[in-house]
């Protein structure tokens, strides 16, 4: 009897691990909860997901010795789902150990581009608007040394164009697109989470024909954003680079 018991209760709890993990980040994006409470959300998913993977493991055994093949499945499909429930969160706290402490990422520290559409929107976010400083800087350069400004051979209003199609195809919200000023901004939406990272794409001439692209991402919540505004950049740019191939 407990051999298929067992592994059809290790089943149900690892289905509801995997509910608790999911409301985690979306009850915050539905307003459900604050972020304090989603990450107390995650981390008992987590500890759930663990004590349903032992009790997989025991169910596992039990079917297996009598030979009850549906126990065994069942056990099988709990500790697939109890490895991701707990996977999830340890690579968060991964990241969050491997990228710097920061928000604000840009491609140009000496010269961040600013915001300036985006600012009403940004009013009473945690994250002020104005950047961070040489001590954030510094964190970059060290964590994302690969981020820097972009050339493409083309003049700044096709640049701007170009700028303007790999935001949409990336699924942002173009806020504004200025192009007497070279100047784009938008908000990403993280798919989770429901993060809201503002996103400014500055357009300036470089020579004859060409243009130079500045990029800025940052946070309105959130000390450190495990790299999201990086990669975010570093997506933006290959779209836009491609795009002008």
């Amino acid at each position: 009897m407990a051999s298929r018991a067992v592994p059809r209760a290790a089943f149900g709890l690892a289905i509801v691990s995997a509910v608790i993990l999911i409301l985690s980040g979306f009850g915050y994006r539905w307003g459900w909860w604050s972020v304090g409470t989603s990450f107390n959300v995650l981390r008992v998913a987590a500890f759930a997901g663990i004590a349903v993977g032992m009790l997989a493991l025991v169910g596992l055994g039990l079917a297996a010795v009598a030979r009850a093949w549906p126990g065994v499945a069942f056990a099988v499909l709990a500790l697939a789902i109890a490895l991701v429930v707990v996977w999830l969160p340890l690579s968060f706290q991964k990241m969050a150990s491997t990228v710097p402490r920061i928000h604000d990422i840009t491609t140009d520290t000496e010269h961040p581009p600013a915001f300036v559409a985006i600012l009403e929107r940004r009013r009473g976010a945690p994250n002020p608007p104005a950047y961070d400083g040489a001590e954030v800087a510094a964190k970059q350069k060290r964590g994302y040394p690969d981020l820097g400004p972009t050339t493409v051979a083309v003049p700044p209003d096709r640049a701007l164009a170009a700028a303007e199609a790999a935001a949409r195809a990336l699924g942002w919200e173009i806020v504004a697109v200025v192009p007497a000023e070279g100047r784009l901004e938008a908000t990403a939406t993280t798919p989770w989470f429901g993060f809201k990272d503002d996103v400014v794409v500055r357009v300036t001439p470089e020579g004859s024909g060409s243009s130079r692209v500045d990029v800025r991402s940052k946070s309105r919540i959130g000390r450190s954003d495990l790299g999201t505004n990086a990669k975010r950049i570093r997506a933006f740019l290959t779209d836009l680079r491609s795009k002008l191939t």
